[in-house]
């Protein structure tokens, strides 16, 4: 998986060098008057939006309850835990028995609920980033409408901060458009 995202990533990269280089000749071949360029941050956009801090705070207050219970399982489990070790050698066999498959169980049941609650969290969070980039991608075609861009790139080795939009992509998304 690592080494299929260093290949992606290589790919991108290689990408946007080439979608550069040819920019460098049709500025060179036309004239660097005539083509107007733009770069958005998504990462920023990502962070720093407010649909991004609104839908934050949804899943915060949407997952918060359960993150709750998850910590106040692992308390319970830890005491359960150190009763046993403290305990342990005076209890009788069956009862340390006892204790150990309610310790096993309740870790059992912890790992479930934690990995369960990874992935609600992030097919949320997903959704969520999904609908912000929707949003964020009409914003800036509006933006390249309205100021006449004849490109807008999402990611680049280099940019200038002369051509950077997104703090008007940010701008925008916070008002609402």
């Amino acid at each position: 998986m690592r080494q299929f995202n260093r290949k992606e990533n290589a790919l991108k990269h290689l990408t946007a060098t080439f979608i550069a280089l040819m920019l460098a000749f049709a500025v060179t071949a036309v004239g660097a008057a005539d083509i107007k360029i733009g770069f958005v941050d998504v990462e920023r956009i990502r962070r720093e939006s407010a649909p991004a801090e609104r839908a934050s705070k949804q899943l915060e207050k949407e997952f918060g309850p359960r993150a709750q219970e998850l910590q106040r399982r692992e308390t319970q489990i830890k005491t359960l835990q150190q009763q046993l070790e403290k305990d342990g050698v005076t209890l009788s066999e069956t009862e340390r028995r006892s204790k150990e498959q309610e310790l096993a169980r309740a870790s059992v049941d912890f790992q479930r609920m934690q990995r369960e609650y990874r992935e609600d969290l992030n097919m949320r969070r997903n959704q969520e980033l999904a609908t912000l980039f929707e949003r964020a991608d009409r914003v800036i075609k509006q933006i390249a409408d309205a100021e006449k861009f004849d490109l807008i790139l999402q990611e680049a080795v280099f940019r200038s901060p002369r051509i950077d939009i997104t703090d008007r992509v940010l701008k925008a998304l916070a008002e609402g458009k």
